[in-house]
């Protein structure tokens, strides 16, 4: 299968601070990516570069047939990348539907798909985006990012802080999109051991650097790579 993205000799950071240094990956279509390491090593940031939200200095960025270094960052979503940032970012001031529909894109992903991945926000369709629990939110904020039917979606610690059972309800939905291979995902996530298992390949960085690129289960059967790069094995 051909790649969707394809990451070289990448360089980026904030002002004239480099984060990223030289980082180089390919995902094919469908295929899923988690991307691991400690705080502070540049996850976040490389999806904010995807985004076009960083300043890149150099390196080679394509998406598709699309150059992304040359492409304004609210463009990027139009031609398939949907993220969902740590923040969320949902509107707090619009129902569940309305925060759903506004930025709706023909496609696969409708509301009804919506609704049937997470029941919680057809309960809920018409409370406000401030009304939800943190959980809901998160299912919201991921709704919201299907909805723009996205051919890569990028996942920023969608799990981060929130209770046990609404980890497990996010993690077999997630689970599922990955199966079904009907767009490629990356993955943030600070516990190795919740994402190995559903994720394809696996990515570390370390000081913003690749540190290892290969299969989620031969990393998952590492714990010597795991304890060395993420401080604790599997966890």
């Amino acid at each position: 299968m051909a790649n969707l993205l394809e990451v070289e000799g990448l360089w980026a950071g904030y002002g004239d601070a480099s984060v990223l240094e030289d980082i180089s990956f390919s995902i094919e279509s469908g295929a899923s990516l988690a991307l691991l390491g400690r705080n502070g090593m540049g996850k976040t940031t490389l999806l904010a570069t995807l985004m076009g939200a960083t300043r890149q200095t150099r390196g080679k960025l394509r998406f598709g047939e699309h150059d992304l270094a040359a492409m304004p960052s609210h463009r990027r979503a139009h031609v398939g990348l949907g993220w969902v940032p740590q923040e969320r970012d949902i509107f707090p001031s619009l129902s569940v539907e309305e925060n759903l529909t506004v930025v709706a894109r023909p496609g696969a992903w409708d509301l009804r798909r919506v609704y049937q991945t997470f029941p919680r926000l057809q309960e809920r369709r018409s409370n406000m985006g401030n009304q939800l629990s943190g959980g809901e939110q998160q299912m919201l904020a991921i709704g919201r990012a299907l909805m723009l039917n996205p051919r890569m979606l990028l996942l920023d610690e969608p799990l981060e802080g929130l209770a046990p059972l609404i980890v497990q309800e996010l993690l077999r939905s997630i689970e599922t999109m990955v199966r079904e291979g009907s767009m490629a995902m990356i993955l943030v996530e600070q516990h190795a051991h919740q994402i190995l298992p559903i994720t394809q390949n696996a990515l570390v960085l370390e000081r913003g650097r690749v540190v290892h690129h290969g299969a989620s289960t031969a990393l998952a059967a590492d714990p010597a790579a795991l304890d060395r790069w993420l401080g604790v094995a599997g966890h």
